[in-house]
């Protein structure tokens, strides 16, 4: 089981934890909400859970917890720009279906 970011991810990721001034990565999980079923979670990390399945990536963990993993199982974490726009990217070859809005997926 594997989960990577992009350097452009990496680098978002680095430069948003300079300016918090602490943390040591992120952690990725899925809820179960929205029309399609799950959704994507991430937060900035400042203390490792013991549950914790810890990837190192680009010199920065991506944690995730051992129920959200199989979902998250070969996804790559981007950063992305568009137009205006910017943000996370979930590139997960898990996903079968996402719903409209853009906001939850199915597996």
């Amino acid at each position: 089981m594997s989960v990577s970011m992009t350097e452009a991810a990496a680098r978002h990721v680095n430069r948003y934890l300079s300016k918090r001034g602490k943390g040591v990565g992120v952690r990725l999980g899925v809820k179960t909400t929205g029309c399609s079923g799950l959704a994507y979670k991430l937060e900035y990390v400042d203390e490792l859970a013991p549950e914790d399945m810890v990837f190192e990536v680009h010199g920065l963990k991506i944690l995730i917890d051992p129920k959200s993993l199989p979902y998250l199982d070969g996804t790559q974490l981007d950063f992305v720009r568009e137009g205006l726009n910017e943000g996370f990217k979930f590139n997960n070859p898990n996903e079968r279906d996402r719903c409209g809005c853009g906001e939850s997926f199915r597996v």
